[in-house]
């Protein structure tokens, strides 16, 4: 087997990981199989290069927001420069994230990334206003914060919950769409159409308008509905007997 670089085998790692955390989920794939997938012989190549499973995980996502916060960057350039008698909307905002995450659809390994996205959507840090490391001080963060503020009508909890959920679809959707272009599955829309309609059911989701608990919880609880009980009536004690041939039929 020749021998390659220390950065060679690094991305070699890289890709391998990205596939296998893709196919066989963050949990199932094992290092002993990206290893083998990435052709090196050191079992410790793993841990040499990036200190462990995790750590190879978090350089696989790593990578993968450098590539998107360089699709980000102009637009979220451009909305942010808006005055303030004029600031981005929702639909604009959500427009620019969905953009720059579907940019990953061009590739194989990007493919892969949203599928390894998807299963860690509930990791952003969202709920708690605490970003994940790598998010952290990213332009992806900063829009973030922006579609919350967006969201003032709604209380809180439900505003932090909403949006996570949201960018969950986000993930949810474009993991699908990756899967199809892996698996040569023929999506039912083109991606133009696919995006557009990403945005807008994600703008119609956080803008429904705040719940009213008192609509949605019950002050007693429902009386539960018996089963339906088959029949038990008890036989006929009618001895006479009954006519074989009633009257009008042929005998």
């Amino acid at each position: 087997m020749a021998r390659t670089s220390g950065p060679e085998t690094r991305r070699k790692l890289l890709r391998a990981a990205a596939e296998l955390f893709a196919v066989k989920g963050v949990d199932g794939a094992l290092t002993r199989d990206i290893t083998r997938l990435a052709g090196q012989s050191n079992p410790s190549a793993v841990q040499y290069h990036f200190g462990s499973r995790q750590g190879l995980l978090e350089a696989v996502m790593a990578d993968r927001q450098v590539r998107t916060e360089a699709a980000l960057a102009p637009r979220l350039a451009e909305l942010l420069a808006r005055p303030e008698a004029d600031p981005p909307d929702l639909r604009e905002l959500l427009a620019a994230l969905v953009a720059a995450e579907a940019t990953e659809l061009a590739t194989v390994g990007g493919r892969h990334c949203l599928l390894i996205s998807a299963q860690l959507s509930h990791e952003s840090g969202v709920r708690t206003r605490t970003p994940h490391p790598t998010l952290d001080g990213t332009g992806y963060w900063r829009l973030i914060c922006r579609v919350e503020d967006c969201l003032g009508a709604l209380p809180e909890p439900v505003r932090l919950e909403r949006l996570d959920l949201a960018l969950t679809l986000i993930g949810a959707a474009l993991g699908d769409r990756a899967r199809q272009y892996l698996d040569g599955t023929r999506p039912l829309t083109d991606e133009p159409l696919f995006l557009a309609d990403l945005v807008g059911m994600t703008t119609a989701l956080l803008r429904a308008p705040a719940p009213t608990t008192t609509a949605t919880t019950p002050t007693t609880a429902p009386t539960p509905t018996p089963p339906d009980v088959p029949s038990t009536a008890m036989p006929s004690t009618d001895t006479r007997s009954t006519d074989p041939h009633p009257p009008g039929r042929p005998q």
